[in-house]
C-alpha cells in the first residue's frame, strides 16, 4: 500500500460527499496523534505540533502554508509560542475526504523534516 503522504490528492470542485464516520476511522488508523474533532458539525482532522521558540513555529506554520498552496487545499493554521495547530477539512464538502488525510500525513512527513534539520 503507499503511504498516504506519497498519494495524490484528487480535485475537490464541490461535488462529492464527505467520509463516513467507517472511512474516516479506516484513514485516522493510518496517522500518528491526529484526531477527528467536530467544530460546528463538520469533522475536522485536527493535530498540535510543538516547537522550542515562536521562530520555529513560525517557519512550520510558513512551511505548511507552501505545501498547502502547491496542493490548492489550505487548512486552518493557529500559530502561538513554540505550537502550532493544524486543522484539516475540505470546505466544498463540509467534512473529511481523502485529501484531508493525504494532507495530515504530508503536514507530519514535513514535521519530521524539519526537526530532523
Amino acid at each position: 500500500m503507499i503511504p498516504l503522504e506519497q498519494q495524490a490528492c484528487e480535485t475537490c470542485s464541490g461535488g462529492g460527499k464527505p467520509l463516513t464516520a467507517i472511512e474516516c476511522a479506516a484513514l485516522l488508523q493510518q496517522l500518528s496523534g491526529w484526531r477527528i474533532e467536530s467544530e460546528n458539525a463538520v469533522a475536522q482532522l485536527s493535530k498540535s505540533y510543538r516547537f522550542s521558540d515562536f521562530e520555529q513555529a513560525l517557519a512550520f506554520t510558513n512551511q505548511i502554508g507552501g505545501i498547502a498552496q502547491q496542493h490548492d487545499h489550505h487548512p486552518a493554521l493557529l500559530t502561538e509560542w513554540a505550537k502550532v495547530t493544524v486543522r484539516w477539512w475540505t470546505h466544498a464538502v463540509a467534512g473529511l475526504q481523502r485529501n484531508d488525510f493525504i494532507m495530515a500525513a504530508r503536514t507530519d512527513a514535513a514535521s519530521a523534516q524539519s526537526t530532523s534539520d
